[in-house]
Order: structure tokens, then sequence, then C-alpha cells
């Protein structure tokens, strides 16, 4: 069984004009289309992932608004599952992990926003659940984030998170390598 392509949280909010658009967004959707569109070719199970922000305090991703819907360039086709959550973990309080046992798949392709919060912790979270999980690197993106006065550059961001997942918890791989 091929793995399965799990695109995170590829949605408008993130791009520019929206709400919070990340670093890199344009680029990674791009390349997460590539890794859709070798799916689909493939016939290979595929998962999305949106999330909903439903709180007072929601800044983006909001319910009902144009910038939660899933990004045009990933959009779901026909019966492509998808997963709605609302923690940056996609198995937290989600039908995700029953998801994959019935497509019989422990091989994860991951993708998508943000590297530093959703991508980071669903990546983990499948790691702990015995998943084998690939990152597809250059298909996600980050922000720009502060701490201790400090801005750190959201390509910054990015290489710091995909370096630690790729230390213990996950293989990092180019979309061009996944395609091939």
């Amino acid at each position: 069984m091929a793995a399965t392509l799990v695109i995170v949280d590829i949605q408008n909010d993130y791009f520019p004009g929206f709400a919070f658009p990340l670093v890199g967004a344009d680029a990674a959707a791009a390349r997460a289309r590539e890794l859709l569109t070798a799916w689909r070719e493939r016939d290979a199970p595929i998962v999305h992932v949106r999330h909903v922000w439903d709180g007072p305090d929601a800044a983006f991703l909001r319910p009902g608004t144009e910038g939660a819907e899933i990004h045009p360039r990933v959009a779901p086709e026909g019966d492509e599952v998808v997963v709605i959550k609302e923690h940056p973990n996609a198995f937290r309080e989600t039908p995700l992990d029953g998801i994959l046992t019935a497509l019989d798949t422990r091989d994860l392709v991951v993708c998508g926003m943000m590297s530093s919060l959703c991508i980071d912790a669903t990546v983990r979270a499948a790691a702990d659940l015995g998943y084998a999980v690939t990152v597809a690197h250059d298909a996600c993106a980050a922000p720009d984030l502060a701490f201790d006065g400090e801005t750190v550059p959201g390509r910054q961001v990015h290489a710091a998170f995909m370096a630690a997942l790729a230390d213990s918890y996950a293989t990092m791989a180019p979309v061009r390598a996944l395609v091939a």
C-alpha cells in the first residue's frame, strides 16, 4: 500500500491578502499541489485536514469565513477525506487515526501549514502513534515569530522545526523526490 498523503491546513488565511499570511505560503502550496497531483495519478490515499478556530478570540481560520476554506490549489475532489480539527495536532479529538487505520496505512507523507505548530504537533503525534512519517519539507511554510525581544524570520523558523522533527520523528524529503 502506498503512503497516505496528509495535507494539513493549507487554507486561505495563510496567504497574502488574508488574515495570517505565512512566509513562503505560495511556494509551499505549489509544491503541495505537485504531491496531490502525483497521489491522485497513483490513486493513492489522500487525507485533507482543515483547522477551524471557533472561539471568541479567533484571529483567523474562523468558521464560515473564506479564510478558513482549503486553498483552491489543493482543494479536495470527489470522495477525498476531509478531517476538521480544532487543535494543532490533527489526531487530537478527530477521527484521523481511525481513518488511517481503515485505510490500512502506517506510512504517511505530510505537508502543509504551519511548520512551527500544526505540522510539528501532527508529525510528533503520528510518530508517537507508530506511523512512519515523511515530511515534504518544501511543501510546508511558517510565520515569522517573536521570542525574547527578537523576531525570527519564517524561513529560519521553518528550518529549525524541520531540523528538530528530522532528529527523531520523521524523514525529510523534497517534493521532487516524493513524486519521482
